[in-house]
């Protein structure tokens, strides 16, 4: 399976596509200086992908510069689970012990 993962800035989401078809996405809204992650949905015949996802929007957020307000739970648990993109998150969002 091809899995590209990439900003798709004129409808505020990072989408996922599975061998070119759209299967899942991550809404965002934009914040000065990055984004705040606001929901994060898979196709449900796609299962693990939601990982994928959000592992390479934050990489992409890495690599852009962009903080990170993780309001969608999901992308939340994700960082507690992956403290290496904790360095993303703002001041107010660090993610509790």
């Amino acid at each position: 399976m091809n899995i590209q993962v990439s900003d798709n800035p004129a409808e505020l989401r990072y989408e996922l596509r599975a061998d070119g078809e759209l299967a899942g996405e991550i809404r965002y809204r934009r914040i000065p200086g990055g984004l705040a992650l606001v929901h994060t949905e898979v196709e449900p015949r796609r299962t693990g992908l939601g990982s994928v996802l959000v592992q390479q929007a934050l990489d992409d957020m890495r690599a852009r510069g962009l903080r990170l307000v993780p309001v969608c739970p999901f992308v939340r648990a994700y960082v507690k689970r992956h403290p290496e993109y904790e360095e993303l998150l703002t001041a107010d969002d660090a993610v509790p012990e």
